[in-house]
Parts: C-alpha cells; structure tokens; sequence
C-alpha cells in the first residue's frame, strides 16, 4: 500500500473515533454522515403534519374538519402574515434535533432537517412568485454566543433549490429578548412587540416575502417581523418553519 491510501485510512479511522457513524439522537442505532447522523428509526418517529389544521398559523386540528377555519389563538386576532405552515410537530426526534441544531451547534443534522421539511414546504413556495426570503434575525449579543443564525442556514437550504435571494440584512433584532418557551401568546407577543427594526429604510411596494424560522409556537416573533414589511410596503408575507411547536 502506497503512502497516501496509508493517510487516508488512517484520516478515515480518526473521523470514525471522533465522529461515530451512530444516531445522534437515540443514541442507538446506525446512522451515516449522509443522512445527518439520524437513524431510520429515528426518521420513522417524524410526525409530519397532515389533515386539518388553521388557514392562517398552521396549528394541527386532530378531527374531522373538511372546511378551512381559523383556530382560537387566530380568531379575531390581527397578524402580519397572511399564513404561516410547518412541515412536522415539534416533538421527538426533529424537537431533539432543533434543539441540538440550535443550542449545540449540531450543523451535521442538516441533511435531516432538509429531508423533514423541503418536500412540504418547496411544492407550495414554488407554486407562488416570491420577492426572497428573509431569516428571523438574532440579536448580535445571541449570535455570537451560538455562532450562527439557525434561521439564516434555514433560509438558505431552502432558497437554493428555488433561486431565490436570502435578504438577512432587512430586519435587525435590537433587543436581547428573554426565551419564549414559557410564555403565553400574549405575553411573547409583548416580549417582541419592540424587538425587531429595519435595518435601513425600507421601500418593499408590492413585493411578497417568506420569513423562515425553526419553530412556529404562538407566532408571535414571525408576526413583529412581517409587521415590518408589510409597513414597508410589502404586499404579502407568509411564514415557514420546520416545525410547529403548541
């Protein structure tokens, strides 16, 4: 065996010990880098989102509804979005895995969150003409902690399979608001009401946006976003996540 097969088996042995081929979110079974490090079984317990649910947040209906209908936390309540869906519950494995993406910086599970969320979330961008997408940013002071901007990464995988600009630089985050997790829609909407500004003035006359997160939960942050586009002129804003959280 020549020198350089030597180094890259050696290369391929120092990989496997670092970075076991094993699932990294049940810890049990197989899983290859290819498929983000996440198992088939694992991949089984995704609870995509299917049947009835809200025309305007998405929130999943379990029930036989066959007509479109808003549900209470939209009722009667003004949003800046005109539609908000996700393409898989919050819960098990693509929960697990949000929260490593986000918290841990587990940017290997990109592939499976590809996998969970374009096949929903391309047919219906793609059925549309859109001006670009816009990430919900983070605050400076929370970037640099996690490093990265998951929503941006988001973004990003999305917009590449539909040529559409990424617009990061529209809406800045200027206040380091609290978690979200524990808070009801009225008081998330009060901790965002006055987070997010232009980033400079903005003239979006006519122009159709989708504002990408991780998680939808009350829509709060999404909605403070959009409601800066639209002021700027935007004509329609919708929202897509990979999850929808309750």
């Amino acid at each position: 065996m020549t020198t350089l097969p030597l180094l890259k088996a050696a290369g391929a042995a120092a990989l496997a010990l670092v970075f076991p081929e094993r699932c990294q979110l049940c810890r049990q079974q197989h899983a290859a880098p290819a498929h983000g490090f996440v198992c088939n079984a694992c991949r089984l317990r995704v609870q995509p989102i299917a049947g009835p649910s809200c025309s305007r947040c998405g929130l999943p209906f379990q029930g036989a509804i066959t007509h479109p209908f808003d549900c209470p936390n939209c009722k009667d309540v003004p949003l800046a979005f005109s539609r908000a869906r996700s393409a898989v519950e919050a819960v098990g494995p693509a929960r697990r895995a949000i929260h490593l993406y986000k918290y841990q910086r587990a940017l290997w599970l990109e592939p499976f969150l590809s996998d969970i969320w374009l096949p929903t979330a391309l047919p219906d961008i793609a059925s549309s003409p859109w001006t670009g997408i816009v990430p919900v940013p983070l605050h400076p002071v929370r970037q640099r902690e996690r490093e990265f901007n998951q929503a941006e990464r988001l973004a990003r995988i999305l917009a590449a399979p539909l040529s559409l600009p990424v617009h990061a630089d529209l809406v800045q985050r200027t206040l380091p608001t609290d978690s979200q997790t524990h808070l009801s829609r009225k008081e998330r909407a009060a901790n965002v009401r006055r987070a997010f500004s232009p980033s400079r003035p903005l003239h979006l006359d006519g122009t159709r946006w989708i504002i990408v997160d991780d998680v939808l939960t009350t829509g709060a942050t999404t909605d403070a976003v959009a409601s800066i586009l639209r002021r700027a002129g935007a004509s329609e804003v919708v929202v897509w996540t990979v999850a929808r959280g309750t």
